[in-house]
């Protein structure tokens, strides 16, 4: 009998394989890498949110299909994977930005939402009867830090970028980062590298109704999705 590799170590999260993988934890990054490409850029001005939305059908309304979520007035989250899966995750962290409020009379500082998302998601990846979340978030956003921005992968595991990106495009998008990426560039190239990366992936032509944008300034320290109009001037400008 032909035993496949990895056989019996992928029926249940809380089995190891014998060198040390969780195979549910992996099968839940592949359904991250087939979202579409989700990336974020931060520089000394605040942060940048960009997202390409994919629509499976021209009869779908593409307004219902949001990668970019304002979670507090401050901070917000882009989604690659399943987005099922992201809603029960956004809304969890809305509920931990206003339980911070109400406790400390404070908005949450980015690292802290982002350590508490994360604590849910390790905790889907230990327990048997229950399956790791199949999405990968980046949060950004503006504290009294400054500009932050994070990645989140399934099992729990989180990482502070200069500029990344995750989804289905991540490897050639942060191929273009890792060259053109700097730390001196003001909020208005960020926006510009940010469409530049995601035009060289993009499955259809850039244009409003498929592109999702999101800003966060030191400036006014309020995390906001850029209406369709002023995507479109982005994208005839960049």
């Amino acid at each position: 009998m032909i035993r496949l590799p990895g056989m019996g170590y992928d029926r249940a999260i809380t089995i190891f394989s014998p060198d040390g993988r969780l195979f549910q934890v992996e099968y839940a990054m592949e359904a991250v890498k087939r979202g579409t490409t989700i990336i974020g850029v931060k520089v000394k001005e605040g942060v940048v949110l960009a997202a390409e939305k994919r629509s499976t059908t021209p009869l779908m309304d593409s307004e219902t299909l949001d990668k970019i979520y304002v979670i507090d007035e401050h901070v917000g989250a882009a989604i690659a994977g399943l987005h099922a899966d992201a809603r029960r995750l956004i809304d969890y962290a809305r509920v931990q930005a206003q339980i911070n409020r109400l406790y400390y009379e404070e908005p949450i500082t980015i690292e802290q939402l982002t350590k508490t998302v994360c604590d849910l998601k390790q905790n889907y990846t230990q327990f048997a009867g229950v399956r790791p979340f199949g999405v990968a978030l980046l949060v950004a956003g503006v504290d009294v830090t400054g500009p932050r921005l994070f990645s989140t992968h399934p099992s729990g595991a989180y990482w502070e970028w200069q500029a990344t990106a995750i989804g289905r495009g991540a490897q050639r998008v942060n191929e273009i980062l890792e060259k053109e990426y700097k730390r001196e560039l003001s909020l208005n190239e960020a926006i510009k590298l940010a469409l530049k990366s995601l035009r060289e992936v993009a499955e259809k032509e850039l244009e409003p109704y498929n592109v999702e944008l999101a800003v966060a300034s030191i400036e006014n320290k309020i995390f906001e999705k850029l209406k369709r109009d002023e995507v479109s001037k982005w994208l005839s400008s960049s």
